[in-house]
């Protein structure tokens, strides 16, 4: 019987970059909708990320400033959910919310 190549993985290979076979590259994850400076904010608090809200990554839509804010509302269209980017952003800063 011909034995057959079989590669294995375990946790010290490259293969792996976290603690799980599973878990995506940080540029697997830019290349998601709406994540393409996931990472980017290190100084930011994971807090103060709307991204999760609107199906985009962790670390994507930051919202530590007024100014960031208005700028998460802006890019909200390209994030999977829009909507909840918006809601997050409004929540945080009820003063850009449009007045009825």
């Amino acid at each position: 019987m011909q034995q057959k190549n079989i590669k294995t993985y375990n946790m010290k290979t490259p293969f792996y970059s976290g603690n799980t076979p599973f878990q995506k590259t940080i540029t697997e994850t830019r290349e998601e909708k709406g994540s393409s400076n996931a990472g980017k904010y290190k100084n930011v608090e994971k807090s103060d990320f709307c991204g999760p809200s609107g199906g985009a990554a962790e670390g994507t839509y930051p919202v530590n400033s007024l100014k960031r804010a208005k700028s998460a509302l802006k890019l909200a269209h390209n994030a999977p959910n829009p909507q909840g980017i918006k809601d997050c952003v409004y929540s945080k800063f009820p003063q850009l919310k449009p007045k009825k």
